[in-house]
């Protein structure tokens, strides 16, 4: 194709701004491009096999090639490669109307930027020209290296792999009349949680067919071959098969070749015109017998077998990135954009296909542009318990609201891979069921229950984070030691509630059974570390751990994470029952406030116990006890939400879509803290305890966790890790001096 300069294509409209090389006429097209494959009117082309459908879908691959790469050139950065060697089904969705599409791939990226350009999405946020679009790539404002929901039409985040199916997976069940096609690079197929994921899902959701794995094999990873490489088609086929995919399409690239490539991985670019257009009608019919076949009930994937880099700069691995070297004035980028060019009247009808299709821009259509609507919980039954009365479980308390949230709210999922029974949650399977294709009641299981129960934490966390992303109320329980297994997910999600444009239900977890009550299972069952993960975040200004005091304050917790937005909100509790020490309104003043002062004496000097916990209450109460005996007072604040504690400028709030800026005064916490000396006390990791070390001006020290051991009982596991009342006790007096 012969390509000629932009100054000779005075007519090219406004959007066209910034491309730098326009084609010369492209054969069949005064046959195939006289009019719209997408008619007026109408969302999708009408015939999969209309040889206009077919001649426009491969414009439209070509026309998101030549993007992906002039907007990655112009920074030098970022990734065209594997977006290029699926474009062709990616065009085919779009074409068949199809706009829903998440991917596993963050590398897709500009791919995904491109096409949110071709159908006008991206003039939600001020892009109307090429040139625009390759201003504000990679920068700040703009469009981010890996996709994020705050990009008008992309509907969820991508960043590490193995994610992506969890979204697609949470917006089918909740929209079970679309399609949600999510790209996959057989380099992250190596991730051991799509798969399994996708397994379990189908397994507890047989009837929720409507998601679409769209398998990119182009033979390359990120730096090197991917672990599929070898495989053959039959076995790439079986491999689906055998993890329960009934309908398996694979369209391969390697069949049409006419330009005796080598290998078992080829550029369609290099086939001649008449079977470019062979190999994209496969894919176009592929594609379209795919979506009918997942839509219509069966599990299928789309399989596209293409070599990395088609139709870009390079192949191969060496396609997946751009360096600082490869500039839009590099011969070979120059070469490339030359060989995808386009005329004019080409973008032309590409845009208007785009824009037609799916009922409009992807901004103004897909499901995560509209609130997801939710029944009124109306007000939850809080039961509350005496104060000085009969020991409760907390967990237990909680289960009981959960249940009932569930009961109002059908669309209400929770998650739970090591079982709630064990959690003291048993009363949340009791009413809401574990979905399982085996019913028994013994086991409080049905297939159409609300409880999901894989054993792995990341689909765990997965389902649940991806619900509350598309706008579904969710609750992840975990026991607190394997939790992190399930957090990247959850991060990516929390992170991207940051910056969503709407607003969308909490992300909320209930994290049981910690180090102090695992005495027994050894330090395999001992990770508070946990919560020094939960401690950076909060830096990010919609992040908050939670620390109930007891089964009042749980209760009281849980109501408020049920009226928040777009934040994550971590719950963590004990499963063993323990004294009832506040009322209702003395939690709502520590959600409020950060914290609660328990119990104080007025000695004229005065050791400050901050406590993180409520196992952790237990040694404070008795080194309090002896420390009066020794005429010394005592203040027991208890910490219930922390990141109310640090000060104005310390975190992100105010970046934040739905921003809480809510922080004590200087006054209040001198009022909740100031002593002759403090000590912070955590059976966690003492980062949660920084924002009060932060502020306070006391002398001061933390006792925290330092690593976990088998023990008999929480008391002996406490002091393997110096948390008794002697070592409290101790250190009060040495800083009361």
């Amino acid at each position: 194709m012969t390509a000629i300069s932009p100054k000779e294509t005075s007519t090219a409209p406004n959007f066209c701004e910034g491309i730098q090389y326009f084609g010369g006429s492209i054969p069949g097209f005064e046959t195939y491009g006289k009019r719209p494959a997408v008619e007026s009117g109408d969302s999708a082309i009408a015939n999969p096999s209309d040889p206009a459908a077919v001649f426009q879908t491969l414009l439209a691959a070509d026309a998101l090639r030549y993007l992906t790469l002039q907007i990655t050139g112009s920074k030098a950065s970022g990734h065209p490669g594997g977006f290029a060697s699926q474009a062709e089904a990616y065009a085919s969705l779009v074409m068949l109307g199809y706009k829903n599409i998440i991917t596993e791939v963050g590398h897709h990226a500009p791919g995904f930027y491109s096409a949110m350009f071709l159908d006008r999405s991206l003039e939600d946020m001020g892009i109307h020209t090429v040139q625009q679009l390759r201003d504000r790539f990679r920068e700040k404002h703009g469009l981010l290296g890996h996709l994020s929901g705050y990009i008008p039409g992309i509907l969820a985040p991508a960043g590490p792999l193995g994610q992506g199916q969890h979204f697609a997976m949470a917006a089918a069940l909740l929209h079970k009349d679309k399609l949600f096609p999510f790209t996959i690079g057989d380099g992250g197929l190596g991730e051991p949680y799509i798969m399994s994921s996708m397994a379990h899902f189908h397994t507890a959701f047989p009837g929720v067919t409507n998601f679409l794995p769209v398998l990119v094999w182009n033979g390359y990873s990120q730096e090197h071959h991917s672990m599929v490489s070898l495989k053959t088609n039959e076995q790439m086929i079986a491999y689906w098969r055998g993890n329960g995919f009934e309908e398996v399409v694979l369209v391969d690239a390697k069949e049409f070749d006419d330009a005796n490539q080598s290998g078992d991985y080829v550029d369609s670019t290099a086939f001649s015109f008449e079977q470019r257009l062979a190999f994209t009608q496969a894919v176009l019919s592929g594609v379209d017998k795919a979506a009918s076949s997942a839509l219509g009930g069966k599990l299928t994937v789309f399989i596209i077998k293409q070599l990395k880099g088609a139709g870009v700069h390079a192949r191969g691995a060496k396609s997946h990135n751009l360096y600082p070297k490869d500039t839009l004035d590099a011969p070979h980028i120059i070469s490339a954009l030359v060989e995808r060019a386009l005329p004019v009247e080409a973008w032309e009808l590409v845009r208007t296909n785009c824009e037609r299709a799916g009922g409009g821009p992807a901004a103004k259509t897909v499901v995560t542009e509209f609130e997801y609507p939710l029944p009124d919980l109306g007000e939850l039954p809080l039961e509350e318990y005496a104060v000085g009365g009969d020991a409760k479980v907390s967990t237990t308390a909680m289960g009981r609201l959960v249940a009932k949230v569930g009961q109002v709210d059908r669309d209400f999922l929770v998650t739970n891979a090591d079982g709630n029974e064990a959690s003291g949650i048993a009363n949340i399977n009791q009413a809401l069921k574990i979905i399982h294709p085996t019913t028994d009641d013994l086991y409080n299981q049905t297939p159409n229950g609300q409880v999901y129960e894989p054993l792995s934490e990341d689909a765990c966390a997965g389902l649940a984070v991806g619900l509350s992303l598309m706008g579904a109320r969710t609750l992840w329980c975990s026991y607190e030691s394997f939790a992190i297994n399930g957090l990247p997910i959850w991060q990516t999600v929390t992170q991207a509630m940051a910056e969503l444009r709407r607003p969308t239900p909490s992300t909320i977890t209930l994290f049981t059974a910690g180090a102090l009550e695992q005495g027994r299972n050894g330090w395999t069952h001992q990770r508070p570390e946990i919560e020094a993960y939960f401690a950076s975040m909060m830096r990010n200004g919609n992040v908050f751990p939670v620390f109930p005091t007891d089964a009042n304050s749980i209760q009281v917790c849980y109501d408020w994470a049920l009226t928040t937005k777009n934040k994550g909100i971590v719950i963590t509790a004990s499963k063993s029952p323990l004294p009832i020490r506040t009322t209702f309104e003395q939690t709502r003043q520590g959600l409020s406030e950060g914290a609660i002062v328990l119990h104080e004496s007025s000695e004229k000097k005065k050791v400050v116990f901050a406590v993180i916990g409520d196992m952790t209450l237990i040694p404070v109460f008795e080194a309090a006890a002896s420390l009066e005996q020794e005429g010394i007072g005592v203040k027991i604040v208890s910490v219930i939400n922390p990141r109310r504690l640090y000060r104005l400028g310390d975190t992100a709030w105010d970046t934040c879509s739905e921003p809480d800026g809510d922080f004590v005064s200087d006054e209040k916490f001198a009022e909740l803290f100031d002593g002759d000396g403090l000590i912070g006390v955590t059976g966690g990791a003492s980062a949660m305890l920084e924002p009060i070390m932060l502020r306070s001006t006391s002398k001061r020290d933390t006792f925290a966790w330092k690593r976990g051991e088998t023990t008999a009982s929480a008391g002996e596991l406490m002091a393997f890790n110096g948390l008794t009342a002697a070592a409290l006790k101790k250190r009060g007096i040495e800083l009361v001096g």
